[in-house]
């Protein structure tokens, strides 16, 4: 490794552990409250028990975020955010492919139930 990328990367630790001991604030921050999980819940019209189905977590899991007992970390958190500014994009992977039409934000049941017969 050259010595100029090596500088550098021990300067990113440092600032790493200097944020993580609150000396130094972060650059950026990503958060996601339990207003906001339910909120994107209701957008799409479903059940906690349908929504939960849908993002392939149990409906505790989803009561414990909507409540704020939790939140939701990693690829969950990544999920949420598709789901809440690209709900098509969501509706597109999990609609089953002999479903030529796209289906309506209102009618979450038979989306549902569409996505269950095709897994």
């Amino acid at each position: 490794m050259k010595d100029e990328l090596f500088k550098e990367l021990v300067a990113s630790v440092r600032e790493g552990g200097a944020i993580l001991r609150g000396q130094v604030a972060p650059s950026r921050k990503f958060v996601i409250d339990r207003s906001n999980v339910k909120r994107i819940r209701t957008n799409y019209k479903l059940s906690q028990r349908q929504f939960a189905k849908l993002l392939g977590i149990s409906p505790a899991t989803l009561q414990n975020w909507e409540q704020g007992r939790r939140l939701p970390k990693g690829a969950a958190r990544v999920l949420l955010q598709v789901a809440a500014k690209h709900p098509d994009a969501v509706w597109d992977v999990v609609r089953p492919l002999q479903s030529a039409t796209k289906p309506k934000a209102s009618n979450g049941r038979h989306k549902i139930k569409q996505m269950a017969r095709a897994n």
